[in-house]
């Protein structure tokens, strides 16, 4: 999905469109020293110094100290962010080959009316073939009336299961596709299979954490986790109570049990990734104030955009500048893809990054049209833009762009105002393109225009400092010129009253 944001600034011919691990935990109660995490972050180093003017020795003495300080603040940062960012594996490194097992919910509020299961296991599979040398074994779908229940399964269908992954020493590894297990059903299906399970949150989360390049992608997916290290505190609590380690009682000295210490540690940790989050949702808001892949590459032009055949192959905004029909520049904003069924922590965790569709003027809904779930696709992605607030004439003017008919024979859009385009062979662009303008032109209050002027008069200066002039094109003979501009719709009514026709 695009978002476009747009801005037109006077005497300027632009249109920006837009729009080895470890986890800070302290020891075991066994331990004596407990570690603890050091405050992130300090104050702003946007100190301003000058060398300027009278008393410079004194100024600059000051501003030396200042740049001391403001070094000493970046590297605690920087040390802290570290920090923040340790964590565990949560898959095991090498290769992998997975049994890839599907509760499907034949009964219940659990039950599945917009898919099948057969598609929820294309889509596992994909996800599975995103991580390096991992590998689906074999996929079964196995019917079950109880998901909730400690083993998933009955029992017929169990002891079926466990036959059958104990005699197949090929696997290593199972992916049970469910959104969340809890502990206690993992350590039980470990514990019976003999090999490790993973659900679709953890899958999830290793390939955001694979893809993450930026800070603040790292950030939120170490917000994520919170929820997860919460959920696996209480099993190793649970551990330790049963071991007579004492994870219940309290620690010598603190008054705080172990339970508690680790919950209050990873509080802070939620608290100062949160802080962090926001430090950085302050500078991107000043960015916007001076500011797909294989369709934004045909649309821009851009050799140096590679497609990748992969789920969350970027997990960051992305921005591309590119023309439209009237060469009004745009600047195209691909946000973070999306897959049925994501986990809620990680909405919840990216929406910081989401939230640039909130600052757009145009969102484009780009869907591939080939794909056999692109109804339920379309509706996941409604209902994630639907809880983001969004102001209701963004979300009515939204352009839906079914792209890859050329992959569906003799295609016909069932939306009117659907537009349909091939971005690998290029075609529809140029239709797209033209709604694109139309959008932002509206969504902006703006006109494109071409005026006749005279080139004695005050006109053409004009409209250098309240329009932006696209192209002049001169007349000599008779001393005019037909200029092309992006004109607000208030800045036209008081040229039509200072030069009027």
């Amino acid at each position: 999905m695009w978002t476009l944001r747009a801005a037109v600034r006077r005497g300027l011919p632009l249109v920006r469109a837009a729009c080895s691990f470890r986890e800070g935990f302290a020891p075991s109660p066994r331990d004596r020293c407990v570690r603890a995490l050091s405050t992130f972050g300090g104050q702003s180093s946007d100190k301003g110094r000058s060398l300027t003017g009278s008393g410079g020795g004194a100024t600059a003495g000051r501003g030396r100290k200042e740049e001391d300080e403001e070094e000493d603040e970046a590297g605690e940062e920087v040390e802290d962010e570290e920090l923040l960012l340790e964590r565990e594996p949560l898959l095991p490194q090498g290769a992998q080959r997975v049994f890839l097992l599907h509760p499907d919910v034949k009964w219940g509020a659990k039950k599945q009316t917009l898919t099948r299961a057969e598609l929820q296991v294309a889509e596992a599979k994909a996800l599975v073939h995103t991580l390096m040398n991992w590998s689906v074994e074999e996929t079964m779908i196995v019917s079950t009336k109880t998901p909730d229940k400690k083993l998933v399964f009955g029992k017929g269908n169990f002891e079926l299961l466990t036959e059958k992954i104990r005699g197949s020493p090929q696997i290593t590894s199972v992916f049970l596709n469910v959104e969340r297990m809890s502990p206690l059903t993992k350590k039980e299906l470990e514990t019976a299979w003999g090999v490790e399970v993973f659900d679709r949150f953890t899958i999830v989360l290793h390939i955001f954490r694979c893809n993450a390049m930026t800070k603040e992608a790292k950030l939120q997916i170490a917000l994520a986790e919170i929820p997860l290290l919460r959920s696996n505190l209480r099993n190793e609590v649970a551990q330790l109570d049963q071991q007579g380690g004492g994870g219940s009682r309290s620690m010598m000295g603190s008054g705080e049990t172990f339970m508690q210490l680790q919950q209050r540690i990873l509080k802070e940790k939620e608290i100062k990734i949160k802080k962090a989050l926001e430090k950085l949702k302050k500078r991107r808001h000043l960015l916007r104030s001076q500011r797909k892949t294989t369709l934004i590459k045909a649309l821009t032009g851009d050799a140096a955009i590679q497609p990748r055949d992969q789920l969350f192959a970027t997990l960051d905004i992305t921005a591309h500048s590119g023309s439209l029909p009237s060469r009004m520049t745009v600047v195209y904003v691909d946000t973070i893809g999306f897959l049925s069924q994501l986990p809620h922590d990680l909405i919840e965790s990216f929406s910081a990054t989401l939230e640039d569709v909130a600052y757009s003027d145009v969102i484009i809904h780009v869907r591939d049209i080939s794909h056999p779930e692109t109804d339920l696709q379309k509706a996941s992605v409604l209902s994630v833009l639907k809880n983001l607030n969004l102001p209701n004439q963004l979300l009515s003017s939204v352009i839906e762009v079914h792209n890859k008919v050329d992959l569906v024979e003799r295609y016909e859009p069932t939306e009117p105002n659907a537009i349909t385009i091939s971005a690998l062979l290029g075609h529809g662009l140029e239709k797209l393109k033209a709604e694109i303008e139309s959008a932002v032109l509206k969504a902006t209050g703006k006109k494109l225009l071409t005026l006749k002027i005279k080139l004695q008069g005050a006109q053409l200066s004009w409209l250098y400092k309240e329009a932006t002039v696209q192209e002049v094109d001169v007349i000599p003979e008779n001393g005019t010129a037909n200029v092309k501009v992006i004109i607000s719709n208030s800045a036209y009514g008081k040229y039509r009253k200072l030069f009027p026709i």
